[in-house]
């Protein structure tokens, strides 16, 4: 065994899970759950190439990978974290994904941006002095790419509407950007925002994106054109008014 074993993580097995929140909004880890390490090592040396064990009482881990031209298994160790519900399974979980780490596997995560989101409305729930996320809302990565040393350049993540809520490594995210398939001018990243808050607040969180579909004709703010901002604005705006009035 030498160099990289294990490729890199796709967009689709990295996970999104809030970590601070506060009154102007949440910060976001990215991180791997153990199925995705399973199966890169499946994937990689094969379900019989491999095998883990536990010890201290699942607070550590060692996977270990059979080495052919060896003939021997090499192992790498380490040490979990109980998680906040079940206890002991949680344990075994983060000390195996730890050791999965050790072996190169979702090692590219530790370059992870800072990831900053601004809530939209109705997205941050108050208990006393504390705020936290609605269950509603989910996030996802929608795009990753990796530049030297294996380090995240480029990274998108959307929430379960579909819109951008964060990105980095997009030289046109202050601009307008054109349909790859028309040429057609679209809105920016912040006014497609501002539309959606206006939005949520007409119609609601559950219904906010069937509600600008059957109001403007477009199914997410990403897809309006630039030239129908303006109007599209105007026309929720006054919505907007006639209801607080």
């Amino acid at each position: 065994m030498s160099g990289r074993m294990f490729r890199l993580l796709r967009a689709d097995e990295i996970e999104c899970r809030v970590q601070r929140v506060t009154d102007k909004g949440f910060s976001v880890l990215l991180y791997k759950d153990a199925r995705c390490d399973m199966n890169i090592l499946d994937e990689t040396v094969g379900a019989m190439g491999w095998q883990r064990s536990h010890s201290r009482e699942n607070a550590n881990c060692t996977v270990s990978i059979w080495d052919q031209e060896k003939s021997q298994w090499i192992s790498k160790e380490d040490t979990g974290t109980e998680s906040n519900t079940e206890a002991q399974k949680g344990l075994a979980s983060d000390s195996f994904k730890r050791a999965c780490v050790n072996w190169g596997i979702g090692r590219e995560l530790y370059s992870a941006p800072f990831i900053w989101i601004s809530p939209f409305q109705g997205e941050l729930l108050q208990s006393g002095q504390k705020y936290k996320v609605s269950p509603r809302l989910k996030l996802s990565v929608s795009e990753i790419e990796y530049g030297e040393n294996n380090a995240i350049c480029k990274l998108t993540i959307v929430d379960n509407t579909g819109a951008v809520r964060f990105q980095k490594g997009a030289s046109n995210l202050k601009q307008s950007k054109s349909s790859p398939e028309t040429g057609i001018k679209l809105v920016t990243p912040e006014q497609a925002k501002e539309i959606a808050e206006m939005c949520v607040v007409l119609f609601g969180m559950d219904k906010w994106q069937r509600m600008l579909w059957k109001s403007t004709g477009y199914q997410s703010p990403q897809e309006i054109r630039a030239e129908n901002y303006q109007e599209i604005k105007e026309r929720l705006q006054k919505r907007l008014n006639e209801q607080s009035t």
